[in-house]
C-alpha cells in the first residue's frame, strides 16, 4: 500500500500529454430511495429514476469505471476510454446497500461509497440525518465483491463548528474556528494541526474497521482547501473528491470535481445534466453594499441583512457581488473592511455572517467585491501609484488613492488583506473592483520607471514614455498586463483558502467602445477575457453621459460581440442610480435596458446599487423583468 501510494503522488505531475488530456465525469450522489413518494430532499433520487440513469450512459456508450481504473490511466498503465464516468455515493446511507449495490451487480459497474467514520462507529448520527446508514459488516461484504471503493469522507469533520461572533456554523474542514471566549479565531498552527489529526483519524478508523487504507477522500459539503489536500495526502489519501460542476483531466486528481444530481431528474434531465455540466446557466447579479446595512446597532444591522437577503431570495437571481469593505464617503477607496485583517480597521465583522446568510436563505452565490489598489492608510508615500504632473513625479490626485503595484512591500500589504478575507470568510468568488487602473501618466514611481526600463525594455524618463502613441499604447499594454498578473496572483492566494472560486474583474466601456483609450485606463477587454472567469462592464450610459443611452448599450453590445465567444465571458452591469443628480432610474427606463440587452443576446446581467431600503430597483419590476425564470434556475 505504501507503495501504491508513494507512486500515485509522484506521477500526477508528470503525466503524458495524452493521459492529461484524457477528460471524464464525476457524479455525485446522495440517497437512493424506493419510490418518488419517499423524496424529503433535493439530493434524494428514487432508485427506478437511478436506474434509467444507468441505462441512458449504456445506451450512449458511456463506460463506467472505478478508482483503480483511473489510478491505472495516470500511471500510464491503462488509457481511459473517450466518455468516462465515475459514479459516486456520499454519506453510507443504508440505500447504496439496499438499492445501489444490487444494480452495480446487474450492469456490473462500479462505485465509489464514502463513509463518515463517527457515524459508522456508534450509529450516533446528527439528528438532522434522518436516514439509516450502512454497517461494516455490509461495507466488507460490498469492498469484497470487487465493485465498491470505500472512501473516507472524514472521521468527525461532516459537521459545522462556530464561524464568527453572529453563531453561523460553517464547514469544519476549512472553517477558522471562532472562539468566543477570546473573541478570536483559531490560528494557523492549531487549525493545521486540526486538519492534520483528522485525516490521520479519518484514514486509519477505515483501516480498523473495514480492514481496508481509504485511498480517497471525500470532502464534507464539498469543501476544501489545499491545506486540507496536502495533509489527505499524507494520511494516504492522494485522490479527493469536492462537489464543484465540470468534468476532470487526471491532473485534477488531488480535487475532483463532482456534478450533483439533485431534483430527481428524469432521463432527459439527467441527460441535459451531463451533456451540459450546468455550463448554460446565466448570471442574474445583484450588487450589494454593506454600507447599507452597517448600523452602529448591532440588532439593526442584523435587521437590515435580513430584509436585505429576503428581498434578494424574492428576486430570483443566483448571484449577489457583496461589498467586503468600508467606504463610507464613497470615493471607492477603502477605508476598513468587513473581515478580520491584519492592516485596516474592522468596521464590523460582518462580511461572513452576510455572504452565508445569503448563501444559505437566499441560495445565491456570493462574489466578495473588493479593490485591487485602492486601500487608505497612513502607509509610506514610497508605496502610492505617482502621476506626472506640473513637471515632476508625484503621489497621484485621482480620486482612486491606490498603492503601486509595482512596490513590494504595497503588493505585500495587499496580498495579505486578500489571504486574510479567504482564510475567515466563506465565498464563492472575487470581483475585483474598478480601481485597478493607470492613466498614462502614471505610474512614474521610481520603482515603476525601473520596472519599465528594466523588464519592458522601454525608457525611464516619462516625457520618452509619452512622446508618441505608439509608446503610450506600448506602456499602457504592458501596464494592463501586469496589472491582470497582479490579480492572479492575489486569486491564487485566495485559491489556497478557497480552491473553487470564481473571478470576475470590472471594466469601463471606454476601452470597449474605443480601444484606444487603454492607454488612459491600462484595461483592455482582450486582455480581462484571457484572465478572468466574467468580465464585468459598467453598462452605465448615464454616467458615461450618453445622449443616446439605448444606441450607447447597443453600439456596447456589438462591441463586444466582435471577439467570438465573448458573450459567455461578460456580464453587464446596469446602474440603477443616476449619480450625475443623485436620482433613480426609472423603472420603465430600466427595464428597458434590461430587455434591450437580453434582445441583442446578452447573458449575464447585474445591476448597481440595490437599494433595499428604498426599493430600488422595484422588486416587481426585477421580477418581471431581470429574475432567473423557473427554467433558468
Amino acid at each position: 500500500m505504501r507503495c501504491f501510494i508513494l507512486s500515485l503522488i509522484c506521477f500526477i505531475p508528470f503525466l503524458s500529454a495524452h493521459a492529461a488530456d484524457a477528460r471524464f465525469l464525476v457524479l455525485n450522489y446522495h440517497d437512493i430511495v424506493e419510490t418518488d413518494a419517499d423524496i424529503k430532499q433535493d439530493t434524494d433520487v428514487s432508485v427506478k429514476r437511478f436506474e434509467q440513469h444507468l441505462r441512458w450512459l449504456q445506451q450512449n456508450h458511456y463506460s463506467v469505471i472505478s478508482i483503480q481504473q483511473v489510478i491505472d490511466a495516470a500511471a500510464g498503465t491503462k488509457a481511459l476510454p473517450k466518455k468516462t464516468v465515475l459514479l459516486t455515493f456520499d454519506d453510507g446511507y443504508l440505500s447504496f446497500y439496499q438499492q445501489v449495490f444490487p444494480l452495480l451487480k446487474k450492469y456490473q459497474y462500479p462505485a465509489t461509497v464514502s463513509v463518515v467514520g463517527s457515524w459508522l462507529e456508534d450509529r450516533g448520527k446528527p439528528s438532522d440525518v434522518k436516514q439509516a446508514l450502512l454497517t461494516v459488516e455490509q461495507l466488507k461484504l460490498m469492498q469484497q465483491s470487487g465493485l465498491v471503493e470505500i472512501a473516507s469522507h472524514s472521521y468527525d469533520l461532516h459537521r459545522g463548528i462556530l464561524a464568527n461572533p453572529q453563531g453561523n456554523t460553517q464547514a469544519a474542514v476549512v472553517t477558522r474556528s471562532y472562539l468566543p471566549e477570546a473573541n478570536s479565531y483559531e490560528n494557523d498552527a492549531d487549525y493545521l494541526a486540526r486538519i492534520t489529526k483528522a485525516m490521520q483519524h479519518s484514514a486509519d478508523f477505515l483501516v480498523k474497521q473495514v480492514g481496508v487504507k481509504p485511498r480517497v477522500m471525500v470532502w464534507p459539503y464539498g469543501e476544501y482547501n489545499s491545506f486540507a489536500i496536502d495533509a489527505a495526502k499524507v494520511s494516504g489519501m492522494p485522490i479527493t473528491m469536492g462537489l464543484v460542476d465540470g468534468d476532470n483531466t487526471l491532473a485534477d486528481l488531488p480535487a475532483l470535481r463532482r456534478l450533483m444530481v439533485v431534483d430527481n431528474p428524469d432521463q432527459k434531465q439527467f441527460a441535459h445534466l451531463v451533456t451540459t455540466m450546468r455550463q448554460h446557466i446565466p448570471l442574474r447579479i445583484a450588487h450589494l453594499d454593506l454600507d447599507y446595512l452597517y448600523d452602529t446597532d448591532y440588532k439593526q444591522t442584523e435587521l437590515n441583512l435580513d430584509h436585505a437577503i429576503q428581498r434578494i431570495k424574492n428576486m430570483r437571481i443566483n448571484t449577489v457581488f457583496l461589498q467586503a469593505y468600508a467606504d463610507p464617503d464613497g470615493d471607492g477607496n477603502a477605508d476598513a473592511l468587513y473581515f478580520p485583517n491584519r492592516h485596516l480597521p474592522v468596521k464590523q465583522d460582518l462580511f461572513n455572517r452576510a455572504a452565508w446568510q445569503l448563501k444559505q436563505v437566499a441560495r445565491v452565490k456570493v462574489y466578495a467585491w473588493l479593490p485591487i489598489l485602492a486601500y487608505q492608510n497612513h502607509l509610506p508615500d514610497a508605496w502610492y501609484v505617482q502621476e506626472w504632473r506640473d513637471g515632476k513625479a508625484q503621489k497621484s490626485s485621482h480620486i482612486y488613492t491606490r498603492l503601486s503595484p509595482f512596490n513590494q512591500d504595497a503588493k505585500q500589504f495587499i496580498t495579505d488583506i486578500y489571504q486574510d478575507l479567504a482564510k475567515y470568510c466563506n465565498f464563492d468568488g472575487v470581483l475585483f473592483h474598478d480601481d485597478g487602473i493607470l492613466s498614462d501618466y502614471e505610474d512614474v514611481s521610481p520603482t515603476a520607471l525601473a520596472y519599465t526600463h528594466q523588464v519592458w525594455g522601454l525608457p525611464a524618463v516619462f516625457n520618452e514614455l509619452h512622446a508618441t502613441p505608439a509608446m503610450r499604447m506600448a506602456w499602457a499594454e504592458r501596464k494592463t498586463e501586469f496589472l491582470s498578473q497582479f490579480t492572479d496572483e492575489l486569486a491564487k492566494e485566495v485559491k489556497r483558502y478557497r480552491p473553487y472560486i470564481k473571478t470576475a474583474r470590472n471594466i469601463y466601456a471606454g476601452p470597449i467602445l474605443k480601444p484606444y483609450s487603454e492607454e488612459w485606463y491600462a484595461q483592455s477587454l482582450k486582455a480581462f477575457l484571457a484572465h478572468y472567469d466574467y468580465v464585468a462592464i459598467e453598462a452605465m450610459p448615464f454616467m458615461e453621459e450618453a445622449e443616446q443611452p439605448q444606441a450607447w448599450l447597443t453600439q456596447l453590445v456589438q462591441a463586444v460581440k466582435r471577439t467570438p465567444g465573448s458573450l459567455n465571458k461578460t456580464l453587464f452591469e446596469l446602474q440603477a442610480v443616476d449619480w450625475r443628480n443623485k436620482q433613480k432610474i426609472a423603472m420603465p427606463v430600466f427595464n428597458g435596458q434590461v430587455e434591450l440587452l437580453k434582445k441583442l443576446g446578452v447573458k449575464h446581467l447585474g445591476f448597481y446599487p440595490d437599494n433595499v431600503f428604498e426599493n430600488q430597483p422595484k422588486l416587481q419590476d426585477l421580477q418581471q423583468h431581470f429574475s432567473l425564470s423557473d427554467s433558468s434556475e
